[in-house]
């Protein structure tokens, strides 16, 4: 049966779904809040306006009538899709994981004090003086962030007093929506970190991919990995926090579930994504039977997923912009990556370019049990060759 999608947020992630939707013969309607965004490119319409406007949003899904709502960003008007989802509108995984997510403060909650599961200790301010106070208790140092924002946007890492000022400022300008408040959590002397894509259903048990390590800049994805190297026991005891939290959120679709994890004091709920995860491009490079697109669509529809088998190793790299401009990008060397062996280039086709904007992705491939260190190594180089300009 086809369904009538309506996609809010059209990012890279979103192209990719839409994708994986109209491969299974489905109607989606990109939104964004710019015109020309990735999925926008691929759907069967599109609509340009904000959705942190309510009274907008509402508008769009009085014309288009969807079946199905997805959210693929955190800048919108959440407290809406409880009104959608009592209409008979299907909300992706659901209204309120997507309004608990949204917001550290609502997850973190959640999950440490309900849930009971092991978070860095934190704290709430609303003011530069509450700050300073929960600064005192976590120590130095620490990392502060706005409740809502995404690809790291005003998060910092704060090794004094001094720098507390400053760390405010940027939160509340990272900060999405009109939340100003932030959180500020100790500072997790972690081995290693990494995202559990976990995929539940509407007719079905949950599922887990292979781990998948990456490694982050100021909050922001630069590359990953799949498998990630990590203990029995730890895999076992964040299979099992992913599986509690998806479980108290509801719904289905694949959830990006991220985890510190401490050779000496175990893993540590980080932080939840009820949507593909940016650290799970790596599975285009055909790592899983499935990638986290195919798992996302199939889970929405309510299609059977009786598996998720690793296929191959795999790696991704991030292609960034140097400049900000609202020309159209150009890309220098591309014919460079193709040089490589096993390896996909993919320009998302953004129409414009700001400092430092994910701008493409490198992933390349090799056999369950090579040298994944290795494999890092040769993407990472092969998405140097390209310049954005």
């Amino acid at each position: 049966m086809v369904k009538k999608i309506l996609l809010l947020g059209s990012g890279e992630l979103g192209k990719e779904f839409v994708i994986a939707a109209k491969r299974k013969g489905q109607y989606v309607i990109a939104c964004d809040s710019y015109a020309g965004a990735p999925a926008m490119q691929v759907a069967d319409e599109f609509e340009v306006f904000s959705m942190l406007d309510g009274d907008a949003l509402d508008a769009v899904v009085a014309k288009h009538n969807p079946d199905i709502i997805v959210p693929e960003i955190e800048a919108i008007r959440t407290e809406r899709l409880y009104d959608f989802e009592k209409r008979g509108i299907q909300v992706v995984p659901s209204a309120k994981a997507v309004n608990y997510t949204m917001n550290r403060k609502a997850i973190r909650d959640l999950a440490a004090i309900e849930l009971g599961l092991k978070t860095a200790k934190y704290f709430y301010a609303k003011s530069l003086e509450e700050l300073k106070e929960a600064a005192e208790k976590v120590g130095f140092p620490c990392v502060v962030k706005p409740l809502m924002s995404s690809s790291g946007k005003g998060q910092s890492v704060v090794k004094s007093a001094d720098e507390l000022e400053k760390a405010w400022i940027y939160g509340c300008e990272g900060s999405r929506g009109d939340i100003k408040e932030l959180i500020i959590e100790e500072f997790i002397k972690f081995d290693s970190e990494i995202t559990l894509l976990t995929v539940t259903q509407q007719n079905g048990p949950t599922l887990f991919c292979p781990p998948i390590g990456h490694v982050q800049i100021s909050g922001d994805y630069r590359e990953s990995f799949q498998p990630a190297p990590i203990r029995a026991d730890h895999l076992e005891e964040a299979q099992r926090m992913a599986a509690s939290v998806t479980e108290a959120l509801s719904g289905a679709g694949i959830w990006g579930v991220e985890f510190f994890l401490s050779n000496e004091n175990g893993v540590y709920f980080s932080e939840l994504s009820p949507r593909p995860h940016d650290t799970g491009m790596v599975t285009l490079a055909g790592t899983q039977n499935l990638s986290e697109f195919e798992l996302h669509c199939r889970a929405v529809l309510g299609l059977p997923i009786p598996e998720i088998k690793q296929e191959r190793y795999g790696a991704s790299a991030v292609i960034l912009s140097p400049i900000a401009s609202k020309e159209a990008p150009r890309y220098k060397g591309l014919e460079e990556v193709c040089k490589f062996t096993n390896t996909y280039l993919r320009i998302f086709g953004k129409p414009f370019t700001k400092v430092n904007r994910r701008m493409g992705v490198v992933v390349s491939y090799a056999p369950n049990g090579s040298d994944i260190n290795a494999l890092r190594d040769k993407c990472k180089a092969a998405a140097s060759k390209v310049e954005v300009y």
